[in-house]
């Protein structure tokens, strides 16, 4: 279907109640559909949005097209929960009701204040010529309704383009101060963040942009973060418009982070050089907020902008990553499964083996929604495999080579593969010999944890569901490791959005 401009930027109050009822029908018999995962009812979930833990309760919130697989008028989405484990299904909470998000109501972040959640994102508005003027507003986040929106910045500033977006919002207690970080665009069409300030989270006053030292490092900074992690200043945000570097950079866009030490005074970071948070092919626009404990938490958007998925033909695609708890050692960010995923977990099987060149199908261990643990005991080989999601003629391929101390995963033989994709395969380089692999399969994804979070790689893959078998080979040498398998069972997130709902 060749979707034009008017079918985009409709919004819920433009389609009769049949039309939502087909949809939903349609991507609730479709293929594909995850087990564990957040992902939408219909039509197109991306960025996660407004992370918040707030009186007991976690906020979770996504970037919206509810009408079909296309980026269009986008809603916020609202789930809540108490552990990131079960989820309670709100429905569409921040809607494009309002001149100021007359076309979408865009990224952005949530925060308490005074005991209130105040929700902080941009405002997507078109003129009679189509010219976007993106605003940035804060509203109030009462009974589930959003209510008083006010901008705080209008347009673009002086120096930038009307690609200015995704404000994450914080206060910092040792300053008494609110402030704000924003992608933006210059108008030479390279990217940077703009901060801003408050006392008051009422008025607000431009410090100017976050110095570091990328000066023309792509054409667009998108949905940056900002915090601190034991003395260690972080900036998180997605480049877009780099060249590949090698094995690095290989995506559509980036999403990455900066580590150093942050001068608030002068907004100049001292810093090592743009890390990758994600080495696999589908991770962009993550969020971080802080947890019950104290404990920064990240979650992504397991998929990318201007790929095709397999999921699109029925009207539904993407799905948001599981969320990531994130320390440093070594200088380096490292991000490992949250703990209370261990709740997921059901039946248990372990087995140690003696992987040799000849494959291995590990009987006991087939499943298409499970954790496994790998744990390597002794690594004679050049090169082993761990094919996942495998039969007769899929397969899912991670290889280890200790030579180079570089592990790949390839789906080139996975199933269906994404449209606009560079390749099949993707590699990274260990800092660490290969120990310890953690692995999160779903019904369409894949997420592993590498060496406890050195490393992480995401994937959607689209086999077929009778693809359900894990088998092991080794060249050059035999592999001594133990596994650990977890069926995983998560809930069914009872969603719906009715008549009722939409306005």
């Amino acid at each position: 279907m060749e979707w034009t401009r008017e079918m985009k930027y409709r919004t819920l109050e433009d389609v009769t109640s049949e039309e939502i009822n087909r949809l939903i029908n349609k991507v609730d018999k479709a293929p594909w559909r995850q087990t564990y995962h957040i992902q939408p009812i219909s039509g197109l979930l991306n960025d996660p949005n407004g992370l918040v833990y707030h009186d007991g309760l976690y906020h979770v919130f996504y970037q919206w097209h509810p009408l079909g697989a296309v980026h269009g008028m986008k809603y916020w989405y609202h789930l809540t929960s108490n552990d990131l484990v079960h989820f309670k299904a709100i429905g569409p909470t921040v809607k494009p009701n309002h001149h100021y998000d007359s076309h979408g109501a865009y990224s952005g972040s949530a925060i308490v204040v005074d005991n209130e959640l105040k929700l902080v994102y941009t405002g997507n508005h078109r003129t009679k010529q189509w010219e976007r003027i993106p605003y940035q507003v804060i509203t109030t986040l009462n009974n589930n309704t959003t209510a008083d929106k006010r901008a705080f910045v209008e347009g673009p500033p002086a120096g930038y383009t009307e690609h200015f977006r995704d404000p994450k919002v914080w206060y910092d207690s040792n300053r008494n101060k609110y402030y704000a970080v924003i992608g933006a665009q210059r108008v030479n069409e390279t990217g940077t963040i703009v901060v801003y300030e408050s006392t008051d989270f009422k008025d607000w006053q431009m410090m100017g942009e976050l110095k570091t030292d990328y000066k023309s490092f792509g054409y667009m900074w998108e949905c940056p973060d900002l915090f601190n992690i034991d003395g260690h200043d972080i900036v998180l945000f997605c480049p877009q418009g780099i060249d590949r570097e090698g094995n690095r950079y290989r995506n559509i866009y980036q999403s990455g982070y900066l580590i150093g030490s942050l001068d608030f005074d002068s907004m100049t970071l001292s810093h090592d050089e743009f890390e990758e948070l994600d080495h696999g092919f589908d991770f962009y626009a993550p969020q971080t907020m802080i947890g019950e404990h104290g404990e920064r938490i990240l979650i992504g958007w397991m998929g990318l902008p201007d790929i095709e998925y397999p999921t699109d033909v029925d009207e539904w695609a993407h799905c948001l990553t599981m969320p990531r708890t994130l320390s440093v050692r070594d200088d380096q960010l490292i991000q490992q499964p949250f703990k209370a995923l261990q709740q997921l977990r059901q039946s248990e099987t372990k087995q140690s083996l003696n992987v040799t060149s000849n494959p291995k199908t590990i009987n006991e261990m087939t499943g298409t929604h499970y954790e496994l643990i790998v744990k390597i005991n002794d690594n004679q080989s050049n090169t082993f495999h761990i094919d996942l999601r495998q039969s007769e003629d899929e397969r899912t391929r991670l290889t280890y080579d200790a030579t180079s101390q570089q592990l790949t995963l390839d789906r080139s033989k996975s199933g269906v593969l994404p449209n606009g994709v560079d390749g099949t395969s993707r590699t990274t380089k260990l800092t660490n010999p290969l120990g310890t692999l953690q692995i999160f399969v779903d019904t369409s994804s894949i997420e592993m944890f590498i060496n406890d979070g050195e490393r992480v790689m995401t994937a959607r893959i689209f086999p077929k569901d009778s693809s359900d078998q894990i088998t092991l080979t080794s060249e050059g040498g035999d592999v001594s490791l133990d596994m650990t398998k977890y069926d995983l069972k998560g809930d069914i997130i009872c969603q719906n959005y009715t008549q009722s709902e939409k306005h």
